[in-house]
């Protein structure tokens, strides 16, 4: 929620500065998640008087401005706009200023051949308004050279994330009572007169659904002007990121954000017969102010007439009966909604709103007639016309939670002694009544409020969390036992391992837009959906860690990231049979850009391919302790994937340990990331666990006593063969003396059969406890050349 300083000095006689109370409401558990001064926004803009104008010698539709600065020395600016004339004020931005709307930098600069110093601005190019039709034209009397944001009266803005259980603090009067009760100021509590009706209503109102509205009251005013809001109205609006509209809906939005009380404001003219809170039925329908149609149930209350639902009840106005620039008479809304049913009408319809978020934590119930008798005196100042007399229907819910309190607790539950005399002080500030047995009765806009412990939690916030001593958990004596698992163990092994090659560790959402989840789901029976996400972005629940990755290589490549190494160690979460969760690790990597940098020696820069996936698969997997001497490359990486540049990792046609490879282009275009981009998936589910359930463990290194012998073989091999089948069948062919076997030459070209490729290895051999013969030489050559036959390979002569 935002709201500047000067909304708040109107219900705080204070003389603290913006950074005093930013650290005071962050104590008090109003967390500040920015504080803005627009005038930083407005550095380099000021007050110019316009002394000539001329056409420009080289374009129909510019102007060539003369402009008083108000330094004696005029500025050349060229001007497009139609309104701009000599004699006339204006606000100027000067070469070095920044534009708010764009962001341009503003230079001296020549515009079809004329010099311009600057730019005469517009009320849109400064985020004050949606105008943009004309530059700014400000009053005879605007000072000549002052800044703009010192004659604009600019007051810093704070932005503040409010808990859920703080309903009070949903509107600026809350939150100034917070700060008033911690000292910072005093409370300047709104003088509310009633204004009396000149006519009687001519609305019936009533209520069908007691349980959903319990109380609906409502007056009409007739003979109003609705127009622009004053430009106070707009400025505070603005400040609290709302988009001024008209003089009608602004007052209702100035009353739900200044007091947290949301109201609605109808066309009378678009009603017809009697307006009632009801049940809605099954199938109906409502065109809301957000442009979207919403079909109801009966679960959903709603406000209709005798044509039809109006409004979706506590959460969003219909877009039929709403107000317009032609709007004479109103009915005014202010009602008391349960805030359960709005909270599942809202789930039900994906529906939020300002509305909805009041409501559905709990409004002030005795906030109605003071809530409706200041709408209706804001409107008549502004909009002018004569109010009706007050229609009630109903009687809001007005329990007030009524607690035995002990003032020892403070000291027992919260940590920090606190005298009884300052804690019936703060509780009594805060709006709390405290009989003289310690009887804490709650104020009807505290619904939060239940038991002792929470009256602990008003008086310790207030006096001061700071206030409470740092003290060290009591420790067992002996030596700490571990308390990581095997899994854990095995997740931070990885992350050194991946570490120390040179990747980049991401943390990434566990939620994906739905497209880009689809993308990877695999068949996998379907995605875990959330039915009230945070946002459309986080919706689907990753079946991979790859899309979350590859977000994170976008961003880091479009900032000009030349080669960026990402790996992450989490979950993915898969639908099983019957919406069962199937939550599994996994560890992914995404490589992308340059591998290796131009330089004299390679020429152009490397980039990365198949293999390098390859390889960081298999690096990760040894680490993971799976037996890579085992391991079979086959296809069907899946649709994500390239499939003549990717494979998958497995023990047996069905055990798939990882996947790696080259993204589809289809992949890099659904995700917007220029290629080539290569990819590793390793299934850490998929690893089977040492054979005794112990953790995996390097035995200790002992040198063999005897030096080991190499021989190179060059076999004819089909071309569709792979190398690695090779390998591991010439690793097998004498287990006892091959200690390990590589490829060195790939040789396809004259000399070589066509359909057939040259693959030279070289086979280490390790001798035991006596040095090899030619004989045993012979006899393990021989071998190897059997064991390759068997895949069709030749020796090459």
């Amino acid at each position: 929620m935002k709201f500047s300083l000067a909304w708040l000095k109107q219900y705080l006689e204070t003389e603290a500065t913006a950074a005093e109370i930013s650290a005071r409401l962050n104590t008090l558990g109003i967390e500040v998640e920015g504080l803005e001064d627009p005038a930083e926004r407005l550095a380099g803009f000021r007050i110019a008087k316009v002394l000539t104008a001329a056409p420009h010698p080289d374009a129909e539709k510019l102007q060539v401005l003369t402009v008083d600065t108000g330094d004696g020395n005029p500025l050349q600016v060229v001007c497009g706009a139609p309104n701009a004339r000599a004699g006339m004020k204006g606000v100027l931005g000067l070469p070095g200023a920044v534009v708010p709307a764009n962001g341009m930098l503003l230079r001296k600069s020549a515009i079809r051949g004329v010099e311009s110093n600057g730019m005469m601005c517009s009320t849109r190019e400064l985020e004050l308004g949606d105008d943009h039709d004309g530059i700014i034209e400000l009053p005879e009397d605007a000072p000549v050279g002052t800044a703009f944001a010192d004659y604009r009266g600019t007051s810093p803005v704070f932005d503040v994330a409010i808990t859920p259980n703080r309903p009070d603090c949903m509107g600026v009067y809350g939150i100034a009572r917070d700060l008033a009760a911690a000292g910072v100021g005093t409370l300047k509590v709104p003088e509310i007169k009633p204004i009396p009706g000149v006519f009687a209503c001519p609305v019936e109102i009533r209520i069908e659904d007691p349980e959903g509205c319990p109380a609906f009251y409502g007056r009409v005013i007739r003979g109003v002007k609705n127009g622009a809001s004053p430009d106070w109205l707009q400025s505070a609006l603005r400040d609290a990121g709302q988009r001024p509209i008209s003089a009608l809906v602004d007052i209702t939005n100035y009353l739900m954000l200044g007091f947290g009380r949301p109201a609605h404001v109808y066309d009378l003219a678009k009603l017809n017969g009697a307006v009632v809170a009801r049940r809605a039925k099954d199938g109906e329908q409502v065109l809301a102010l957000n442009e979207k149609t919403y079909e109801l149930d009966s679960s959903m209350t709603v406000i209709a007439d005798d044509s039809g639902v109006h409004d979706i009840a506590g959460i969003m106005g219909g877009e039929h009966s709403g107000v317009s620039e032609g709007t004479t008479d109103v009915l005014l809304e202010i009602a008391y909604f349960d805030p359960e049913r709005i909270g599942a009408t809202g789930r039900a319809l994906g529906l939020a709103s300002d509305a909805r978020t009041r409501f559905e934590r709990g409004v002030d119930p005795a906030f109605l007639d003071g809530g409706l008798e200041m709408l209706t005196a804001l409107i008549i100042e502004i909009c002018e016309g004569e109010a009706s007399e007050v229609v009630r229907a109903g009687t809001p819910p007005m329990d007030r939670a009524v607690v035995a309190y002990d003032p020892a607790l403070a000291e027992r539950l919260g940590g920090v002694a606190i005298a009884e005399a300052d804690q019936r002080a703060i509780l009594e500030r805060l709006g709390f009544e405290v009989a003289a047995d310690w009887t804490v009765t709650a104020p009807t806009w505290r619904p939060d409020i239940d038991g002792a412990a929470d009256i602990v939690e008003e008086v310790v916030r207030v006096h001061g969390l700071d206030h409470v001593a740092s003290v060290a958990l009591p420790r067992v004596g002996g030596v700490a036992r571990p308390t990581a698992t095997p899994q854990q163990q095995l997740e931070r092994r990885l992350r050194r391992a991946a570490a120390g090659r040179g990747l980049n560790e991401a943390v990434t959402w566990s939620f994906l837009p739905q497209a880009d989840a689809d993308h990877f789901a695999d068949g996998n029976g379907g995605l875990w959906v959330l039915e009230n996400p945070i946002s459309e972005d986080m919706k689907a629940m990753r079946p991979s860690l790859l899309p979350g990755l590859l977000a994170a290589a976008k961003r880091n490549v479009d900032r000009g990231a030349a080669g960026v190494r990402l790996f992450e160690i989490g979950r993915r979460y898969l639908r099983g049979g019957a919406g069962a969760s199937d939550e599994r690790a996994s560890i992914a990597v995404v490589l992308t850009g340059e591998k290796q940098s131009r330089s004299w020696a390679t020429g152009k820069a490397a980039t990365f391919d198949a293999f390098d996936a390859k390889a960081e698969a298999l690096a990760l997997l040894a680490e993971a302790g799976a037996p890579i001497e085992k391991l079979q490359v086959m296809g069907e990486a899946g649709p994500q994937f390239h499939p003549g540049q990717s494979a998958t990792l497995r023990l047996g046609p069905k055990s798939v340990l990882a996947r790696f490879g080259a993204l589809h282009p289809r992949t890099l275009a659904a995700f917007d990331i220029e290629g080539p981009v290569v990819a590793a998936e390793v299934f850490l589910d998929a690893i089977p666990g040492k054979k005794n359930g112990g953790a995996f463990a390097r035995t200790a290194y002992a040198p063999p006593a005897l030096q080991a012998v190499t021989r190179d073989f060059a076999f004819l091999v089909p071309l569709g063969l792979a190398a690695g089948d090779l390998l591991r069948t010439i690793k097998g062919a004498d287990k006892a003396n091959i200690v390990e076997a590589r490829v060195f030459d790939d040789f396809r070209g004259t000399g070589v059969p066509e359909g057939q490729k040259s693959l030279a290895i070289e086979v280490t051999l390790q001798p035991g406890e006596k040095s090899y013969t030619d004989a045993d030489l012979k006899a393990i050559a021989d071998s190897v050349v059997a064991a390759a036959a068997k895949l069709g390979a030749t020796l090459r002569g």
